[in-house]
């Protein structure tokens, strides 16, 4: 693949933009100053440098964030920032989007991704996917309520009862709760439904896949290989 090309689909800029970076000396391959914009290149695996920042090719961008409390899903928000403020231009530019969404006060794990198969994949109730949140809770709780949850609760304007597939209480007014489908304000409903109050949610899980305990609110990261088996894997 032409080198300009390459930049191009890594979101470093336009065709023209990534002409003029190379043609400007600020691109470098495995440290090797690179000048032709149409020298062809191998991109699996290739490591390069533009103005001194490091990347590697990467046909498709999946990605986690630790989402902070006050940021909206939405490149359009309406009332706090938005969570695509949080991610650099070049992402933005290679059209990642949230792979699901979660409310502005909700914090915890958010995915990232340009594959379109791999959002609906995540986002698609069929896959039996589990998300674990922390919920606490505006008041104690007894195992009751665990069981309601495990047993199923009715919400408006749902057909049928949803259910917890796992609910395990942490303390007395948080539980870890591990639903599959993903409604709308499903686990502050649920949770509502019981007789109890959501006064903070945390998702700290999807699958097998555990936000990281050193990723900061607001920062993000590449998922692995392993991330991403961890992901379609419901441990």
């Amino acid at each position: 693949m032409q080198l300009f090309r390459i930049l191009q689909s890594q979101g470093i800029g336009t065709r023209r933009e990534c002409m003029e970076l190379i043609r400007r000396q600020q691109v470098r391959i495995d440290a090797v100053l690179v000048t032709n914009p149409e020298q062809d290149f191998v991109p699996d695996g290739l490591q390069f440098s533009v103005l001194g920042s490091a990347f590697e090719y990467r046909p498709h961008a999946y990605l986690v964030l630790h989402k902070p409390a006050g940021y909206e899903c939405s490149q359009q928000p309406r009332d706090h920032p938005s969570v695509f403020s949080l991610l650099p231009p070049y992402l933005l530019r290679r059209g990642v989007q949230s792979v699901g969404r979660l409310d502005q006060d909700t914090t915890g794990l958010l995915l990232f991704s340009d594959d379109g198969r791999f959002i609906h994949d995540h986002t698609s109730p069929k896959k039996q996917i589990g998300k674990t949140y922390l919920v606490t809770c505006k008041h104690d709780f007894s195992t009751a309520l665990i069981e309601q949850l495990l047993a199923g609760v009715q919400l408006h304007d749902e057909p049928a009862p949803l259910r917890a597939s796992q609910c395990v209480a942490l303390t007395e007014r948080c539980l870890a709760l591990t639903i599959q489908e993903g409604k709308y304000h499903q686990v502050k409903r649920m949770i509502a439904a019981a007789g109890n109050r959501v006064e903070a949610l945390h998702r700290r899980a999807i699958g097998g896949y555990v936000l990281p305990d050193d990723l900061a609110p607001g920062a993000w990261k590449w998922l692995t290989e392993n991330d991403l088996d961890a992901l379609k894997s419901n441990v």
